[in-house]
């Protein structure tokens, strides 16, 4: 099992839900974290949570499906942090409607997000692993990555293109001992899915953000000589 201790992590959308849970878990560890999100004061108030714990924690708040502010605010982070070990690409949006009905500025906001932004991320962090020859990329997709359901076109089509690049990526840099890991979650009781109105709040039966958390986590802590290249983690009865 790996130690992570003293290891540098950024983690995108990780003011909240998914993102906050696995800046915790990764604190918990002794990783130093940098989160990116839009709200300035969320940020601060997971920072203060994660600092807490015993760790370095900064922040930076920036839309990732600008370019040249992924450009500005990942070098600065890093040089924060004093480094990066560990990317999380977590940051997405969901808007749900039919094919025709959906503006077209809606659809195209959730593939700059979800995929040009993850791009975006990746493509700045990736030279600092490889000129280490060691490095972590998690990169969130969904279930509606595997299968089309009515309704959520854009956000389908964002996924399914989310596990193509994140296995061309795999690929490519497995050979700078680089791993790449696909997860696609199924519906997780998170700010996200309670704003959409999917499920309740309270929902025993449904994945928490922790639960997700775990399995990043028991992918990082694999020996390096072994990847968790891709892994969907469900619900058991919901």
């Amino acid at each position: 099992m790996s130690n992570l201790k003293n290891k540098k992590a950024i983690i995108t959308g990780g003011s909240r839900g998914l993102g906050k849970a696995t800046a915790l878990a990764l604190a918990k560890e002794g990783i130093d974290v940098g989160i990116i999100g839009r709200n300035e004061a969320t940020l601060k108030a997971t920072v203060a949570e994660i600092e807490a714990l015993g760790v370095k924690a900064t922040y930076a708040v920036f839309d990732v499906g600008n370019y040249e502010d992924v450009k500005t605010n990942i070098k600065a982070l890093i040089n924060t942090l004093n480094g990066i070990d560990i990317l999380v690409n977590n940051a997405g949006i969901c808007t749900v409607g039919s094919f025709n009905d959906m503006p077209v500025e809606e659809w195209s906001a959730m593939i700059q997000v979800n995929v040009m932004g993850m791009y975006y991320v990746t493509k700045e962090v990736l030279p600092h692993l490889i000129s280490q020859n060691a490095g972590d990329i998690i990169n969130v997709s969904s279930t509606a990555g595997l299968n089309g359901n009515p309704n959520i076109s854009g956000y389908s089509a964002s996924k399914f293109a989310v596990i193509g690049m994140s296995e061309s990526l795999m690929k490519e840099v497995r050979k700078n001992n680089i791993r790449v890991n696909t997860l696609t979650p199924s519906t997780i009781e998170s700010d996200l899915t309670l704003e959409l109105g999917m499920m309740e709040k309270g929902s025993e039966n449904v994945l928490q953000p922790d639960d997700f958390a775990e399995l990043i986590l028991a992918g990082l802590k694999l020996p390096r000589r072994a990847m968790l290249k891709s892994a969907a983690l469900w619900s058991t009865n919901p």
